[in-house]
């Protein structure tokens, strides 16, 4: 039976070779064509594959659709491998837009976000009972723009946890939005390169995030994490859901 040729956005992990997921290390392996996010996927996936590679990190959106289009026309399976998570960041819907307008099939495998890799560097829950029930993933204005009414500042009034993605560069102005929000003693944690060998982790109270960050030397590559519910990994927090208490009954529980 021919293999029908059809492109695969495949979320490579957050840098570990081994947390990509079993279906994209399958797709990996079967793959003729395979673009992959040269400047932040782990190059220790690549190894052994018999596909034709190429490097996006060079590449414009047109130029990746042109080599997509070839290898489709020559009936090849084509991966094109992501960092992280293809849920946001990732850039997909500007290529997907490209390939609806050929008509050719694609198919979205997600991966473990580095928003994720860095909550298990740190050994805790970003959601802690009565302290923090909703985590914000964000990012600051820089040469994408963000909307109005999702600025850092307005986000911030939630003091839920944030994630922040793409902003360890504009650190001061990270910090000067967030304190429109948080008390400058709300805690901090910083993680640059999350599960790579390389990783760092930074922690402190907002008020020295600026100082902290600039003297342990990052610069990119770094998730910016805020919020009490970040105690957790550090002081107990006595908080405690009610899914496993003894007075709390459901339906697999009397």
């Amino acid at each position: 039976m021919k293999r029908k040729a059809i492109v695969y956005f495949v979320g490579a992990g957050p840098g570990d070779p081994e947390l990509i997921t079993v279906k994209g290390r399958k797709l990996l392996r079967s793959a003729d064509t395979i673009i992959y996010a040269g400047s932040l996927v782990n190059p220790a996936l690549l190894k052994g594959l018999k596909a034709e590679i190429f490097d996006s990190s060079g590449m414009t959106l047109e130029e990746m659709i042109e080599v997509i289009e070839s290898a489709i026309k020559k009936g090849a399976l084509v991966v094109r491998l992501h960092t992280g998570d293809t849920s946001f960041y990732s850039a997909i819907s500007e290529q997907i837009e490209k390939l609806n307008e050929l008509k050719i099939a694609y198919e979205v495998v997600p991966g473990v976000s580095s928003a994720m890799a860095g909550a298990a560097a740190l050994g805790q829950e970003l959601t802690i009972p009565e302290i923090s029930q909703t985590v914000i993933f964000t990012r600051m204005e820089g040469r994408t723009p963000v909307p109005d009414a999702e600025r850092l500042s307005t986000l911030a009034r939630h003091r839920a946890t944030i994630v922040i993605f793409l902003s360890v560069g504009m650190i001061e102005k990270v910090r000067d939005e967030l304190l429109e929000g948080y008390d400058e003693e709300t805690p901090f944690v910083v993680i640059e390169r999350a599960s790579w060998p390389e990783q760092k982790i930074v922690r402190g109270k907002l008020k020295e995030i600026v100082e902290k960050v600039k003297n342990a030397g990052i610069r990119k590559m770094a998730l910016i994490y805020v919020g009490e519910s970040l105690r957790a990994s550090a002081v107990p927090m006595g908080k405690t859901s009610k899914l496993y208490r003894k007075d709390f009954t459901h339906g697999y529980r009397e």
